[in-house]
């Protein structure tokens, strides 16, 4: 049995952003604080995936452990609404069955694709690791103050 009622719970769901949730927002701010660029939400890729960038080939997903199913064993936002569950296990079985196929696509075009969860996004070494470990040195590899050409003279 559900601990609110219908109503609640509908309201609840309502109010879950798609983008600009907070374990997004610290993934973004994580990455342009390394120095990395990016693009957000591109709609011409599958599943517009929250980061992109392009330069590298590279997209990289927020996921909420609820609505994308995180099967980590120690992952305790997995929890499904005990009302209506038919409802829930198959509209979450599609989304799980989406991401799939969605990554697949990408792939198969070239990218590499990175999956943060939402769980993981509270441990900001963990996800510097992997996103370095991923995307390799932030900017072309210059020091960020060095510039290509001379300064112009205005």
């Amino acid at each position: 049995m559900d601990r609110v009622s219908p109503e609640t719970r509908s309201e609840n769901m309502r109010r879950i952003k798609s983008n600009k949730s907070a374990p997004e927002m610290r993934v973004r701010r994580l990455c342009h604080a390394m120095g990395y660029r990016y693009r957000l939400h591109r709609k011409d890729l599958p599943g517009k995936p929250d980061l992109v960038f392009p330069s590298r080939r590279a997209v990289l997903f927020v996921h909420g452990c609820f609505w994308h199913q995180h099967d980590a064993s120690d992952c305790k936002r997995t929890n499904r609404p005990k009302s209506n569950s038919a409802y829930w296990q198959g509209k979450l079985a599609r989304n799980v069955e989406r991401d799939a196929k969605n990554t697949a696509t990408l792939i198969d075009a070239g990218w590499r694709v990175l999956v943060i969860w939402e769980c993981e996004t509270v441990n900001r070494e963990g996800i510097r690791a992997r996103v370095t470990d991923f995307l390799g040195p932030p900017g072309n590899g210059m020091p960020q103050n060095a510039l290509p050409f001379p300064a112009k003279q205005f």
